[in-house]
């Protein structure tokens, strides 16, 4: 279990809606990490907030989904260059699809299958890795 003193960079979360997954299209700025390419929701830790209240925050952000703490059904900390970085996933039923509310970070959104994400040249090589994983762990 975390708590919000552990020392973390950030957290993504795989937000499935129905059998699909929702992405972000990054923005197209050279000065960002992976520009262009398929993400998660997810970000930056603020001040001392828990990993999962990080990944819970940035998904209301950038898609206006507000989701509970209970629907994280799968998570685990992964160590990056820039420090420790918690992945989740979440799945809700497809027609939360009318909830979504782009916000102000990137230059789009849609649905797609995990295995196409992970398969995408243009998905973030690790966020698919990580997918990857949950996809082999989750039950069926």
């Amino acid at each position: 279990m975390t708590t919000a003193g552990d020392n973390f960079a950030g957290a993504k979360l795989a937000v499935f809606l129905g059998q699909d997954l929702l992405v972000i299209r990054r923005d197209d700025k050279p000065d960002i990490p992976y520009p262009g390419h398929w993400d998660l929701p997810g970000g930056g830790r603020e001040a001392d907030e828990s990993p999962a209240a990080c990944a819970l925050r940035e998904t209301r952000e950038e898609v206006g989904l507000v989701l509970r703490p209970e629907l994280l059904i799968w998570s685990k900390a992964y160590q990056r260059p820039h420090g420790r970085v918690w992945f989740f996933a979440a799945h809700l039923p497809a027609e939360t699809v009318s909830a979504v509310r782009f916000g102000n970070e990137g230059q789009g959104w849609a649905l797609m299958a995990p295995e196409a994400y992970c398969a995408h040249p243009l998905a973030v090589p690790h966020f698919a890795d990580r997918l990857r994983e949950y996809l082999a762990a989750r039950p069926v």
